[in-house]
């Protein structure tokens, strides 16, 4: 059976509530947005806290899943709050990533690796899945992941690079991937040791070739900091696990499904708000339109590893550097109206 693709999943707005005076109702009734000079669905419709111009939730870049809770700022007066660039020192990024210290005389990430021969060539016929190719130089992955630090930093996150189980939420047990609604695809033996491998550089500071960039448009996002080939992990998605049940009325934009089990109660998600690494910061596309088909260049599927459920993104074509990374938000749910993304 095809697996399902799975999306994230966004709440939408909450209905709108009149303001306590009628001064206050009757500036909001005459504010157009911004973008679109339209005063339509006023219930999505955000007065910027500092120069009470008006925005579309719809029409930001990045769009807003639902209206923020306490004060909102507009792009241009949030445009002077750019996050400060990590520290660029090698002993933080070690301490940052809890990075495997060599214990040797080499330098961080200086070792070169060997090459594999055999399981991991891609074959057209068995489809193979490849593990990343990390930047030769390794002054340049520092800056990959100080890159990846900074918008960490700025967000309020701690990295992470696993499922995390906390106190209060979904315990490990839950994640059961025989749950899942018509069944789930098993990660084959090879790919499951390709899986790995890539854990185990990312651990020695042997990162995917990946810049985090801030885009005044799109937020934090992902390029290709070197060419990728079709079929190789970029990233693993990783975060709080939680059961949905818990998260129905959550305004996070970055939760992705984890488990649809037969008993909706079982159904899992991922929570990266607190605990995450890159696959955070790469963003979806509307893939049922022709322009969202020609950028997307990543397959979000979920795997049965080891009995338990995961999300890999995997290159679904030859990435160029830097080209952006997309992946499809919908799948085949088509759960989220991505009607208006760019």
């Amino acid at each position: 059976m095809a697996p399902k693709i799975p999306f994230r999943r966004r709440t939408h707005a909450p209905p709108y509530t009149s303001p306590p005076s009628c001064a206050k109702a009757s500036r909001f009734e005459t504010t157009l947005c911004e973008e679109c000079h339209s005063g339509d669905n006023d219930d999505e419709l955000l007065l910027c806290d500092k120069c009470d111009r008006g925005f579309h939730t719809f029409c930001l870049r990045p769009i807003l899943a639902c209206v923020p809770k306490g004060l909102w700022f507009c792009p241009l007066c949030s445009a002077d709050r750019k996050p400060k660039q990590f520290p660029l020192v090698q002993t933080k990024i070690v301490d940052f990533f809890r990075l495997q210290r060599s214990s040797g005389p080499e330098d961080f990430g200086s070792r070169k690796r060997k090459k594999r021969s055999g399981g991991l060539v891609m074959s057209k016929k068995k489809r193979k899945l490849l593990p990343f190719n990390p930047s030769e130089d390794p002054d340049r992955r520092l800056e990959q992941m100080a890159s990846l630090a900074t918008a960490l930093t700025a967000t309020g996150a701690v990295f992470s690079n696993e499922l995390t189980y906390r106190l209060g939420m979904a315990p490990r047990s839950a994640n059961f991937a025989c749950s899942e609604k018509g069944g789930m695809q098993v990660l084959s033996k090879e790919d499951t040791e390709t899986l790995n491998l890539c854990k185990k550089m990312m651990e020695k500071g042997e990162w995917p070739p990946l810049m985090v960039v801030y885009d005044p448009l799109e937020g934090f996002t992902v390029e290709a900091d070197r060419f990728i080939r079709d079929l190789t992990i970029v990233t693993e998605y990783v975060g709080d696990v939680d059961y949905l049940k818990n998260r129905e009325h959550d305004d996070g934009d970055s939760m992705m499904t984890l488990l649809s089990a037969e008993d909706p109660s079982k159904s899992l998600v991922i929570c990266p708000d607190q605990r995450s690494n890159i696959a955070r910061f790469i963003n979806g596309i509307n893939n049922h339109t022709r322009d969202g088909k020609k950028k997307q260049n990543l397959k979000c599927v979920r795997f049965s590893v080891n009995g338990e459920s995961r999300v890999l993104l995997i290159a679904n074509r030859d990435i160029t550097k830097g080209e952006r990374l997309y992946y499809d938000y919908n799948g085949s749910e088509q759960e989220y109206p991505t009607g208006h993304f760019v």
